[in-house]
C-alpha cells in the first residue's frame, strides 16, 4: 500500500496540487484523470522519486516494487525476445513462455520475436518496453497513456490482461472505455486537490459536477446572507436601541467567513466551419491500389464512396495501411492503380500528427494560424486560439516552446481557419485529455459535412462512427454500420488464432465427450452462484446510486431553502448510502475477480 500525505507541488506560481492525500490499497486499480497540465504525469514522477515534492510525503513500504513505463527505450540485447527476457531473474529464465505470451498479445509474431529490436518503429519499441515492465510483475504498475502506441487489438488484449492483474495499478488514459473496463476506482486532480472514488469515470464526473453545483448554491446563499447583514449593520449602526442587534450581526458576520467563487477552468470547445456542399457524394475511390514495394501491397483494388453526413471510423492493426489510405483519399499520395475522385466543391480539412514538423518554430501560435490566410482577421485568429486553449498572451507563445500536445492543438486550430465539408483526422485524440476528447466528439457530431477518423479509441468509435473501413485479415472492407454492430456481427478475432482455427479439429471419443459434459456441469455449478451474486450487487448498486443522486438534488433544494435540519438529515443519509456503496463495490470486485479466475481455470480444463 502506498500513502500520499499533504502533498504539494508547484512550478513558479503555478500550483499543480496542494494538501493532496490518498492511499493506493491492496489490489486497487486506479484510473487517474484530470485536464492536461494539471499534474498527472508529475504525480507519477513524485511516486517513483524522479521529482521531489515541495511539501508532504510519498510513503512507500520497504521492498515494495514499482514498475513505470518510461518514454525512453533502453535496449541492451539484439533480438526482441532476448531484450524482453533480459528482465527475468536468473531463477526465472525457464519462464520465457510468459514473455512470449505478452509479446504475442501486444502484436509480435513468432518471427518478429527473433528480429532485431532496431528494425521496429518507435511504437513497437515502446511495446517491448511495456513487455519488460509487465514481465517483472511489480506490486504497483504505473502506466501513462499506454494505449497511445497500441493498435485496437493490442489495446483489447492489454485491457483483458490488466483486468486479471493481482497487484495495484495507477493508470493515465484518455480512453474512457479502456479505463472503465480496467479500473476499480477513479482518482482525479481537480482544482489543485485529489479526489478518489470507487466506480467509473462517469460516476466521478457526475459526483464532481453535483458537488460543485451544491458549493455554488451555498456560496450564493452565503453572499445573500452577508449582503443582508451588511445592509442591516449599515442602516442601524447609529441607532442606540438597535446596538445589541447590530453587534450580534457584526459577530455573526466575522464568524461567517466566505466561499471563493470557483474559477473557470479552460476547456477545449470549438466547432468546425462548414462549407456548403450541393450533392450527396463527396468522394469516391474506385479499384485503388498502392504498394511501397512490389512484394507488399498496402491497398489493393479498394472501393469506397464517402457521402455527405457520413461519419466513418478507419480501424485496424498498426502497420496495415490506415494512414496510407487516408493520404490516398486526400490526394497526398496518388494510387498506382485505380482512381480517387474528389467533387470539385469538396473542401478537405486534414489533420495528421506528423504535420507538426511543418509548423514554423519561429512563428507565434497566432502567426501560424494567420499564415496563408490573409483574409482571416486577427480577432478571428485570436478566437480560434481561445477555442484551442491558447487564450490571451498564450496565443503569442512561439511554436518552438510548445509541447507535442500543444502543437497538435495548433494543427487542429489550422483546420478551423477554413470552411470545410470533409474532415479527415488521423489519430486526433492522442494528446487530448478526456474533456477535450468529448469536445472533439461533440464538434464532429454537430458537423454537417462528412468525416473520416483513424482511431483506436473504442469509446470514441462507439460515440462517433456510422460506418467503418476495417483493416483485418490482410484485407480492407467497408462495414455499413456502427462500431457496436461491428463487434456484434464480426468482432476482433485474433488473426493468428483465426488461421489456426481453420485447421481440422480433432474428433472427440466417447470418453472425451463424457469428461467434457462433466466439466460443463462443474463449470455451471461453480460459476452460476458467482454470476448471480454479481448481478444482485450490480442491481443494488444501481438502486443506491439513484437514491444518492436523488438525495443530492434534495440537498441542493435544502441549501436553497436554508433548511439546516434537512441538510443534516440528508448528509447523514448520504454517508450511510456511500458506506454501503463502497462495501458493495469492494465485494463486487472480489466476486468478479473470483469469477474471472474460476472461469479461466475451467475454460483451460
Amino acid at each position: 500500500m502506498i500513502s500520499i500525505q499533504n502533498l504539494k507541488k508547484e512550478y513558479g506560481t503555478h500550483v499543480l496540487f496542494e494538501d493532496a492525500c490518498f492511499t493506493v490499497n491492496s489490489g486497487e486499480r486506479l484510473g487517474l484523470v484530470g485536464r492536461n497540465g494539471h499534474g498527472k504525469t508529475t504525480l507519477f514522477r513524485l511516486i517513483i522519486g524522479q521529482e521531489e515534492p515541495d511539501s508532504g510525503s510519498v510513503i512507500v513500504p520497504k521492498n515494495y516494487s514499482i514498475g513505470y513505463l518510461s518514454q525512453h527505450v533502453n535496449f541492451s540485447k539484439e533480438t526482441v525476445l532476448e531484450e524482453a527476457c533480459s528482465v527475468l531473474d536468473e531463477d526465472a529464465q525457464h519462464e520465457q513462455w510468459r514473455v512470449e505470451k505478452i509479446l504475442s498479445g501486444l502484436g509480435f509474431s513468432e518471427e518478429d520475436m527473433h528480429r532485431s529490436v532496431h528494425e521496429f518503429s518507435g511504437g513497437y519499441q515502446m511495446r517491448i518496453e511495456l513487455t519488460k515492465v509487465l514481465v517483472r510483475e511489480p506490486q504497483l504498475l504505473l502506466l501513462d497513456e499506454p494505449t497511445n502506441f497500441l493498435d485496437i487489438t493490442a489495446i483489447r488484449w492489454l485491457e483483458s490482461f490488466l483486468k486479471k492483474w493481482e497487484h495495484e495499478i495507477l493508470l493515465i488514459s484518455h480512453d474512457k472505455s479502456f479505463m472503465d473496463s480496467v479500473c476499480t476506482h477513479i482518482m482525479g486532480i481537480h482544482r489543485q486537490k485529489i479526489k478518489k472514488i470507487a466506480g467509473s469515470t462517469n460516476k466521478y464526473y457526475e459526483q464532481l459536477a453535483l458537488e460543485e453545483e451544491v458549493y455554488e448554491k451555498e456560496r450564493l446563499n452565503d453572499e445573500r446572507k452577508r449582503k443582508h447583514m451588511e445592509q442591516f449593520i449599515t442602516r442601524f449602526r447609529a441607532k442606540a436601541n438597535k446596538a445589541s442587534l447590530v453587534q450580534s450581526r457584526v459577530k455573526a458576520l466575522n464568524k461567517m467567513g466566505s466561499k471563493e467563487e470557483l474559477a473557470q477552468i479552460e476547456t477545449l470547445e470549438f466547432s468546425f466551419r462548414y462549407a456548403d456542399f450541393p450533392t450527396k457524394q463527396m468522394l469516391s475511390a474506385t479499384d485503388i491500389s498502392f504498394a511501397y514495394d512490389e512484394f507488399a501491397k498496402i491497398v489493393e483494388e479498394f472501393n469506397v464512396a464517402v457521402l455527405k453526413g457520413e461519419r466513418i471510423g478507419i480501424i485496424g492493426k498498426n502497420g496495415k495501411g490506415k494512414t496510407t489510405l487516408v493520404r490516398l483519399l486526400t490526394g497526398k499520395l496518388k494510387p498506382q492503380q485505380g482512381e480517387v475522385r474528389l467533387h470539385p466543391q469538396c473542401k478537405v480539412g486534414y489533420f495528421e500528427q506528423a504535420n507538426t514538423a511543418h509548423l514554423d518554430p519561429n512563428r507565434t501560435i497566432e502567426e501560424e494560424l494567420l499564415f496563408g490566410h490573409p483574409d482571416l482577421p486577427r480577432e478571428g485568429a485570436r478566437s480560434i486560439c481561445g477555442a484551442m486553449m491558447f487564450s490571451g498572451d498564450a496565443a503569442l507563445k512561439k511554436i518552438s516552446i510548445l509541447s507535442g500536445g500543444e502543437k497538435c492543438r495548433v494543427l487542429l486550430g489550422k483546420i478551423l481557419t477554413d470552411n470545410v465539408n470533409l474532415l479527415v483526422l488521423d489519430e486526433p485524440t492522442h494528446h487530448l485529455d478526456m474533456y477535450s476528447c468529448e469536445s472533439l466528439i461533440d464538434a464532429l457530431l454537430a458537423f454537417r459535412g462528412a468525416s473520416c477518423v483513424v482511431t483506436h479509441d473504442e469509446y470514441f468509435l462507439k460515440a462517433f462512427a456510422t460506418k467503418l473501413i476495417v483493416f483485418q485479415h490482410d484485407s480492407i472492407n467497408v462495414f455499413p454500420g456502427t462500431y457496436d454492430e461491428f463487434l456484434e456481427q464480426v468482432g476482433w478475432q485474433d488473426e493468428d488464432a483465426a488461421d489456426k482455427n481453420q485447421k481440422k479439429k480433432p474428433v472427440l471419443t466417447k470418453k472425451d465427450k463424457s469428461e467434457k459434459a462433466a466439466l460443463l456441469v462443474e463449470k455451471s455449478r461453480i460459476l452460476k452462484p458467482l454470476l448471480k451474486k454479481i448481478e444482485e450487487h450490480e442491481k443494488t448498486i444501481e438502486e443506491l446510486e439513484e437514491k444518492k443522486a436523488c438525495d443530492m438534488e434534495l440537498m441542493v433544494k435544502a441549501a436553497e431553502d436554508q433548511d439546516a435540519l434537512e441538510i443534516s438529515r440528508l448528509s447523514e443519509d448520504m454517508k450511510k448510502v456511500q458506506t454501503r456503496l463502497d462495501d458493495l463495490y469492494a465485494d463486487l470486485e472480489k466476486t468478479y475477480d473470483k469469477y474471472e479466475k474460476e472461469k479461466l481455470k475451467l475454460d483451460d480444463e
